[in-house]
């Protein structure tokens, strides 16, 4: 089975720079799902969904069609690693309490995943996908992010990607779905770590492909440096957080 793999060529940065999830998120999912025996992670990257979840359940299973994600996934003694497709999960019908997805469903064959969730979800148990926006620090910094967002890698951006920019609004969800409360992911960044995270971007990495491997981003940085702290510390960055609930 072929999948859409927008993120192997990026592994190391993706690993190092896409930013954990709130705890606050992780509680939220696991209370809903009752159980706490197993919870799958579906298109795991490196393991930060999956590591979370740990803490609420007794394992987690985390699966990506990426062997280089894998090898670079965050180990934990609760959380089993396995190369393996969201739409063809290795778990016996009805042996989960949880499936989640994060900031991963808008890449899956919908017509083939959820029925795979169907089938190995328990009676009860949930299925849980979020997704987070572009980050915000201030009017001055929004402006350029989304004037590079559109203008310069704005065209090589996979069709998927309007599930995101719609907040999952648009999503196909037949689910009897649950409502959640607003979440978002907070941390504070060096510029460095900006332009590091901005390098995860799957647009970023198909820009360089259309372009004979030019980078994008030491423009960004220039425009965006008078915008930092000159020592080198670090600003408040935060992700408005889009999380969609529903029981089997």
């Amino acid at each position: 089975m072929q999948f859409k793999d927008h993120f192997s060529q990026q592994s190391a940065a993706y690993s190092r720079y896409r930013p954990g999830y709130p705890q606050a998120l992780i509680e939220f999912v696991a209370d809903a799902a009752g159980g706490r025996d197993l919870a799958i992670d579906c298109a795991t990257g490196n393991g930060q969904a999956a590591v979370a979840l740990a803490g609420p359940f007794a394992a987690v299973l985390a699966v990506d069609g990426s062997v280089s994600q894998l090898q670079r996934a965050v180990p934990h003694p609760r959380v089993q690693y396995a190369c393996a497709f969201a739409e063809a999960l290795p778990v016996a019908d009805h042996g989960t309490d949880l499936i989640a997805a994060a900031q991963a469903v808008h890449w899956f064959d919908f017509e083939r995943f959820y029925p795979e969730c169907r089938r190995v979800l328990r009676p009860g148990g949930v299925f849980a996908a979020w997704t987070y926006e572009k980050f915000r620090v201030d009017d001055r910094v929004d402006a350029m992010i989304d004037a590079f967002y559109n203008d310069v890698v704005g065209r090589y951006w996979p069709p998927e990607r309007r599930y995101v920019e719609q907040g999952y609004r648009t999503l196909p969800f037949p689910w009897d779905e649950l409502s959640a409360p607003a979440f978002s992911l907070e941390t504070e960044w060096t510029l460095a770590q900006v332009i590091g995270y901005l390098a995860t971007w799957s647009s970023v990495q198909r820009y360089k492909d259309a372009h004979g491997g030019v980078d994008p981003l030491p423009q960004l940085q220039h425009r965006l440096t008078p915008l930092w702290p000159t020592d080198g510390s670090t600003r408040r960055i935060a992700w408005p957080i889009h999380l969609r609930l529903g029981r089997a």
